[in-house]
This record gives structure tokens, C-alpha cells and sequence, in this order.
């Protein structure tokens, strides 16, 4: 037993390094490019290119938001939504969860809306407002400033009203990270999942803020069982998916969970996850799985007591 923990230690830290090397240009955390918008509903629009998806919902006195994009992209972001809303401000915005993909844009929308509201879940604005090292990375982002940071938080979910549009959003517990939430517009049937659903990759597992894959298997179960057949998914990234693609991904997710908790438990590293090719009938869909199980196997050491059967 001494000599097999000893092993599952140095794996360990040579997944960090694994993580990081996986890391490729396009494969990580989606970057602003050329801003494109096309109509989900009468009132929202779906921006893409601002770095992670951009939901704009337009209303009588003012706009929502879900996600405010990558900060290099805001300028150009605050130009698109002033124009699809004909000048409206925005009033609420909404954080998927805490990277800057999502939430880069808060600081510039702040200072062109006075008294906008930005909710999120309680983790997003504690990673927003420290300093956050990301090993497998090697990379440290910095605390964010305070104004950027949501002013309204929650631990599990509401709802509001927007307009005559029905506004419900939920907590999704540990799952790419440890903040991410879902937004879903009642009338619209829009569901906006944020980066527990992903288009063209395997999920990223940020476990060093907590992500790991039995949390988004159940997260993505979660989304799939809200979606009605008809429902416009909103992916993290990505042209908008249906309740049929949320159900693949949800059906990937616990074949991989089951697969990779039964290796971890025969005493298996990231290095012999990835020699066992557990992904094997994903991998045409969902490309190459290495960041995917280099990132799994730190986060399944984090859950070993919930697991069993490991130490």
C-alpha cells in the first residue's frame, strides 16, 4: 500500500506539468476574436467572439446579460450591445462562474452602466476578488478590482422577474470550477449552461478551483433533465445546442466518471488513465482526452473520502 500511494503522490505532481504541456493554443480558455450576434428570441441575442458566449436579453428600460466576455474584447463588446439595443443600458448581468472569459467585461460595463447589478454565485466573487495560481497552468491570475466584482451573491438559486420574462438560475455545485451556475429565460426556453457544456472539446476541469468529474457528471445531468426538447442551449463557447446534445454530453460524463473512479481505485495515475483510453468511443466528437484525465485525477484525489475505495 506504502509503495502504491507513493507512486499515486509522484503522478500527482507530474500531472501538474502533464496539465499544463496539454494547454495548447485553442484548446484552453476561449479568447475575444471578431464579434458576430444572431437572435435566439424577438429580444435576445446570442454574441459570440467577445471570449465565452454573451447572452443579451433587451428590455423596455434596459438589458440582461449572462457573462460580460474576455476584458481585451469589452470595448468592442459595449459598442455591439449598444447598438442591438438601440441605446438601453444594461441593469443586470449575470457571471457563469469566476474566470475571466466570462467575467473580464464586468469592469468596463460597470463604468459605462452606474448601478449595475451583477449576480453570481458566492465563489465567484471570492475567486474574483484573490489572487488565484494555477499550477497546471503556471499561471497566476490577479485579484480582481473591487468594482468588478459581483455586488449581489447567492449559494443556490432564485429567480426574478425581467420584463414579462420568467428569470430562474441555480448553482451546479463543483463542476468545471466551483462557481458555475445556470441561467435559464422561462418564455424564451433559453438555457444558458455556461462552460459545464462544452462544443468540440472535453470539459475543462479547473481543479484548482474546485472543478472535478463527478461534480460536472452530475452538473451535466442537471442541465439535461431542465431541458425540454425544444430548448436553445447556450453552450460556454460555441453555436447553441439542443436538450439532444446536453443528453450526449451527459451520457459521455458518467461513462468517463465510472471509468476513471474504477482505474483510480486499482491504484492508476493520470498516466495510465490516459494509456487505458477510457474516452476511446468519445474521442472522434470530443478530441484529444489528455487535459481532460490530467486534470481529472488531482480533482478525484480531492474527493477521495466521497470516492472510497482509494487510501
Amino acid at each position: 500500500m506504502d509503495v502504491k500511494c507513493g507512486f499515486q503522490r509522484r503522478d500527482f505532481l507530474r500531472s501538474f506539468a502533464a496539465g499544463a504541456a496539454a494547454w495548447l493554443p485553442g484548446r484552453g480558455f476561449a479568447q475575444a476574436g471578431a464579434l458576430t450576434s444572431n437572435k435566439l428570441a424577438d429580444n435576445i441575442h446570442l454574441i459570440r467572439g467577445a471570449g465565452n458566449n454573451v447572452l443579451l436579453a433587451v428590455g423596455a428600460d434596459g438589458c440582461l446579460m449572462v457573462d460580460s466576455g474576455s476584458p481585451e474584447g469589452s470595448a468592442d463588446l459595449l459598442k455591439l450591445v449598444a447598438q442591438l439595443s438601440g441605446g438601453k443600458p444594461v441593469r443586470t448581468l449575470f457571471n457563469t462562474h469566476w474566470h475571466p472569459e466570462s467575467t473580464g467585461g464586468n469592469d468596463a460595463l460597470v463604468k459605462a452602466m452606474p448601478g449595475l447589478k451583477i449576480l453570481a454565485h458566492e465563489n465567484t466573487r471570492l475567486w474574483m476578488g484573490a489572487d488565484v495560481i494555477s499550477p497546471y497552468l503556471k499561471k497566476t491570475f490577479q485579484a480582481r478590482a473591487k468594482e468588478a466584482l459581483p455586488n449581489q451573491t447567492f449559494y443556490a438559486n432564485g429567480k426574478m422577474m425581467f420584463g414579462d420574462e420568467p428569470v430562474e438560475y441555480g448553482y451546479l455545485g463543483q463542476a468545471h470550477t466551483d462557481s458555475d451556475i445556470y441561467v435559464l429565460l422561462g418564455k424564451s426556453n433559453i438555457l444558458v449552461t455556461g462552460d459545464v457544456m462544452t462544443v468540440g472539446k472535453y470539459p475543462i476541469l479547473d481543479y484548482p478551483s474546485g472543478g472535478w468529474i463527478g461534480g460536472i457528471n452530475a452538473a451535466s445531468k442537471t442541465l439535461a433533465d431542465m431541458a425540454k426538447a425544444d430548448t436553445k442551449v447556450v453552450p460556454g463557447s460555441g453555436p447553441v445546442q439542443t436538450k439532444a446534445d446536453l443528453d450526449e454530453e451527459s451520457k459521455m460524463l458518467a461513462v468517463v466518471y465510472d471509468r476513471l473512479v474504477k482505474l483510480i481505485r486499482q491504484g492508476a495515475g493520470a498516466k495510465d488513465m490516459l494509456a487505458a483510453t477510457p474516452t476511446k468511443e468519445f474521442d472522434a466528437k470530443w478530441g484529444s482526452p489528455e487535459l481532460l484525465i490530467n486534470n481529472a485525477y488531482p480533482g478525484m484525489w480531492g474527493h477521495v473520502r466521497e470516492l472510497g475505495g482509494i487510501v
